[in-house]
């Protein structure tokens, strides 16, 4: 009687279950692998908007500063965004009739707000308060990266729990606009670690670790 599977079968059938098993574990240790690289959380990735807007030249340049566009950071959850009439403030008209401005004018015709791609994005289930941190010290270059320098504004940082609670446990080094009264002691050596501990205290970052405070 002849064999029902052919010799090269029990290879195959090896194979099968080896290739098998190794997928099995190579493919979470790379998932694993991916998400933590800054491809997957989305650093350094041009995010290309209705309009060529160049915060190199308005925060840069002009030095305007960020709460004159997004005016609600320091009361809101969220920093928001202008209104295309305050855009229209600073420029000429002959400038607005530019074909680069196109979307502002439409915007102006219909009320329909420009259409403007984030750049930053947190998953749906972490809440950030930007009025917390920013009337807390927090500069925003410290999450947003250096924007006055950049012409196309990116993702710099990783924004990762890790990186997050971190900065809770040790925010000292991430208060770059700390009140002046503390920044005036803290310029003495000997009265630095009496000024860390105070601000921190004052402020009660460090306590903000617990789960709730972004997992709401």
């Amino acid at each position: 009687m002849a064999a029902l599977f052919p010799p090269r079968a029990t290879k195959w059938g090896r194979g099968v279950l080896i290739g098998g098993g190794l997928a099995l574990l190579l493919v979470p240790v790379a998932a694993m692998a991916w998400v933590r690289t800054s491809w997957a959380r989305g650093e350094h990735i041009v995010v290309q908007q209705p309009i060529p807007f160049s915060h190199a030249l308005h925060a840069g340049t002009f030095a305007i500063d960020c709460r004159f566009c997004h005016s609600e950071v320091e009361w809101s959850a969220n920093a928001g965004m202008p209104p295309t009439d305050r855009c229209v403030t600073c420029h000429t008209p002959l400038w607005r009739s530019t074909a680069v401005l196109t979307p502002v004018r439409t915007s102006l015709a219909t009320g329909t707000p420009i259409p403007w791609r984030r750049v930053t994005q947190l998953p749906a289930f972490v809440y950030f308060n930007h009025a917390m941190h920013v009337s807390n010290g927090v500069a925003c270059a410290t999450c947003h990266g250096d924007v006055a320098h950049m012409t196309v504004v990116r993702q710099v940082v990783p924004l990762t729990m890790q990186w997050c609670v971190d900065c809770h446990r040790d925010p000292w080094p991430h208060l770059p606009s700390q009140p002046a009264a503390v920044t005036v002691v803290a310029s003495q050596a000997s009265s630095l670690p009496t000024a860390r501990t105070g601000l921190i205290a004052e402020y009660r970052i460090h306590q903000f670790t617990n789960c709730t405070t972004c997992h709401r």
